[in-house]
């Protein structure tokens, strides 16, 4: 790495003799690990083959990375709609809402009846 002036600059193999290209200064993103206790329903239940799944997933996440993370985790899972109605911690949920270490997260199916 360069240093001129301010500004860091850097070349893409290290070598003095390429040329630099800008390093642009941001926050490192820290990844965390946490848990997340996931409770499928009905069909999704059969799918799965358990009610409960316990996962593991790195901070920050979504609704939308947790889905991702099941369905290649625990097989079956796959089956599972793109956009299920979801409820974290008993409160209705989207695809973009954060999921946090200990939430409950419920994957509910379709419901008709009267």
């Amino acid at each position: 790495m360069i240093t001129r002036g301010a500004r860091q600059l850097a070349s893409p193999s290290g070598r003095v003799d390429d040329p630099p290209r800008r390093v642009s200064p941001r926050r490192a993103v820290i990844f965390r690990p946490m848990n997340v206790r996931v409770l499928l329903f009905a069909t999704y239940a059969d799918l799965a083959g358990r009610e409960q799944i316990d996962l593991s997933l790195a901070a920050p996440a979504t609704v939308g990375d947790l889905l991702r993370q099941l369905r290649s985790a625990v097989p079956g899972a796959a089956r599972i709609p793109e956009r299920p109605l979801v409820a974290v911690n008993q409160v209705h949920a989207g695809l973009d809402s954060l999921v946090r270490d200990g939430d409950e997260v419920a994957l509910l199916p379709p419901m008709a009846g009267g």
